[in-house]
């Protein structure tokens, strides 16, 4: 049991290191997702974290709110996946 043990406690240090490694990438990555040719625009931290939206006035019609909350999300979808992709990020995190 003792050489078994050892190298389980070996291997579950490595994987604690790893992923502090991951957190620590996470915390400075940044992914900007936008929709309708640029008309919305969005950052998103490591976190998650929506850090800005940007709306061009454009695509502000008072008659046509749907369309503006659909291209939200589009945009937030497209950071969404920039972030799965990221280089260096297993992407199976945010699956």
């Amino acid at each position: 049991m003792g050489s078994g043990f050892a190298r389980k406690k070996k291997e579950a240090k490595l994987m604690q290191q790893q992923f502090g490694q991951i957190q620590q990438q996470m915390s400075h990555l940044e992914v900007t997702g936008t929709a309708g040719g640029g008309l919305v625009t969005l950052v998103l931290t490591g976190e998650g974290e929506m850090k800005s939206v940007k709306i061009k006035p454009d695509c502000v019609d008072k008659e046509d709110i749907e369309g503006l909350e659909l291209l939200i999300r589009a945009a937030y979808s497209d950071a969404q996946k920039k972030m799965k992709e990221a280089p260096g990020l297993p992407g199976r995190l945010f699956g």
